[in-house]
């Protein structure tokens, strides 16, 4: 979705450096989604034990590497400035509907 937005310089810039980003809109977007999982734990945090664990009891938590353990994100591609993903500025319509 396209959206114009003011963001303030200083703080871009120091959002850009602290996560390597190399375009402001990798910025956000990592923002809004460490929003969204922040979110995800507090609702989970909220739960407190009123969970029950059926998983793989093969499994000892205890003596596995966190590492292995730890929830992985697939990486983000981001097609900025790839061929073809350039948008036309063109609505598209339902098929079968002309004008």
């Amino acid at each position: 979705m396209r959206t114009n937005i003011v963001i303030d310089d200083k703080l871009m810039a120091a959002a850009m450096e602290a996560g390597g980003f190399s375009t402001k809109k990798e910025a956000v977007e990592e923002g809004l989604r460490l929003l969204a999982r922040r979110k995800a734990y507090q609702q989970l945090l909220a739960l407190g034990g009123q969970l029950q664990w059926a998983g793989d009891d093969s499994v000892d938590w205890r003596t596995t590497p966190a590492d292995a353990l730890a929830v992985q994100e697939p990486p983000v591609r981001y097609a900025a400035g790839a061929a073809g993903t350039a948008s036309t500025g063109k609505k598209s319509r339902p098929a079968g509907r002309t004008r």
